[in-house]
Formats: structure tokens, sequence, C-alpha cells
């Protein structure tokens, strides 16, 4: 019959079908895929960023903000390494404000060794100035390298052991 268009086959349509789901599939696996790489890199940044900033809270604390200071080691810290804080804490607290001790502390560098769902492992490199307010005694600079564990609570990263190492 001229004039009236052919039908597909059955066979074609089913095959356009069949690639149509393939596509839909690869592109759905694809974007999870994506969003699983973006989760993990984020996650490792977080992994890193929490260990700097322990790094630095650690390093920087000034005799006149010392509880502030205390708190924010406290604050990054979880576990055996918060317990240890608190152990030690009168005492770290004492000795900077008698000796009126003022640390500022620069991180260097993070480098990760390991990262799990829920544990990770970081190198940190850190710096700090000390200074004596009222002191003759010159200005420090000291460096410091750590091996931190960290474990996520609550969906946030905290150190929960810090070692130093050589």
């Amino acid at each position: 019959m001229a004039g009236v268009p052919a039908r597909p086959a059955p066979v074609l349509v089913a095959v356009l079908a069949v690639l149509a789901v393939l596509l839909v599939g690869a592109g759905l696996w694809i974007g999870a895929q994506a969003r699983e790489e973006q989760a993990r890199a984020d996650d490792r940044r977080a992994v890193l960023d929490a260990a700097g900033t322990h790094a630095v809270n650690l390093l920087s604390l000034h005799y006149k903000t010392i509880d502030a200071d205390v708190r924010r080691i406290l604050t990054t810290s979880t576990g055996g390494a918060r317990e240890e804080y608190e152990r030690n804490l009168q005492r770290l607290k004492s000795t900077t404000v008698a000796s009126k001790v003022m640390q500022d502390g620069v991180l260097r560098a993070t480098g990760l060794v390991s990262l799990s769902e829920d544990t990770a492992s970081v190198l940190v490199v850190a710096d700090v100035d000390i200074r004596w307010e009222g002191s003759k005694t010159p200005p420090q600079d000291r460096f410091y390298r750590w091996s931190m564990e960290l474990t996520k609570v609550g969906g946030v990263w905290l150190v929960s052991k810090a070692v130093q190492v050589a």
C-alpha cells in the first residue's frame, strides 16, 4: 500500500527497549559510582582537616585564653586521647598560666596513611613559636611530627590517639 508507513518489526522494538534499559542502568551505575567517589574524597578531606586542626589546637596555647584553648583540644579528641588530655588538664593550665606562655601553632602538612569507614591514620607536621610574656628568654621554635589515629563519632572525625614520631 502506497503512502502507509510500515510498522517497525517487533524485533527492532525489543532491541531498542533493551538498549534503553541498558543505557538507563549504566547511567544510574555511573552516577552511583561518582557519588561514592565524592563521598570518599569528602571523607579524606575531613580526616586530614580534623587531624590538622587538632595539631594546631595542641600547639596554640595562650595563658590568657587557656580555658578556651583546652576546650578546643577536648572538642577535637575522643577516646584515649581525650582521657589523657583530661588527666593532664590542670597541670597544663597551671604551667601555662604560671609561665605566661604564648604559643602559636602552624600546620605544615598532613598525609593520609589509611582510611576505613570509621577509622583513619594520618601523619601530621606542625611547628610552634613559643614566647613567655615578660621573660627575657628569646622566642623558641619547635617542630612536631605526629602519627594520629582518628575515629568517626556521630559523623565527625576526632583524634583518638596522637603519638609524636621522630
